[in-house]
């Protein structure tokens, strides 16, 4: 399962966004293996055009959801210390999806810089599609 992060939804919703990005979620959906997050739910809907609120939403509706407990909180709290002591100022948003991804040991999918950072200094695993999108099973551990 993996974490799709709000920049791949950003671009696979978009009327121009990147067909690589596009065809790659595509390929996780096909295959049943894309989760969202609350944290991907707040920020992507929120920052959804009211008209088309009711429309993401429907697809959120249908793909799993992953649940976490306050002591996420706290794990992203000393995440973000272990980024700033490395030298690096993260979204404390991309912090918590990927904290999350680190406690429920899943994959995230992101088209944003952040997520490299997180990868090298915290150890999560960012996936990485198949040939032409497809969905790319090696990834996990």
């Amino acid at each position: 399962m993996v974490i799709v992060d709000t920049s791949v939804w950003v671009e696979f919703f978009r009327r121009d966004g990147a067909p690589h990005v596009k065809l790659a979620l595509k390929g996780l959906l096909d295959a049943y293996a894309c989760a969202v997050c609350g944290p991907v739910e707040m920020e992507f809907l929120g920052g959804a055009r009211v008209d088309e609120r009711k429309r993401i939403q429907s697809w959120f509706n249908v793909i799993p959801y992953v649940k976490n407990d306050p002591k996420i909180w706290r794990l992203a709290a000393t995440n973000y210390a272990r980024l700033r002591g490395a030298g690096f100022t993260v979204p404390w948003n991309d912090i918590l999806i990927a904290t999350l991804s680190l406690e429920k040991d899943m994959a995230v999918y992101a088209h944003d810089k952040h997520f490299s950072v997180m990868r090298d200094v915290l150890g999560i695993l960012l996936y990485e599609p198949g040939y032409n999108g497809m969905f790319n099973s090696d990834f996990e551990k």
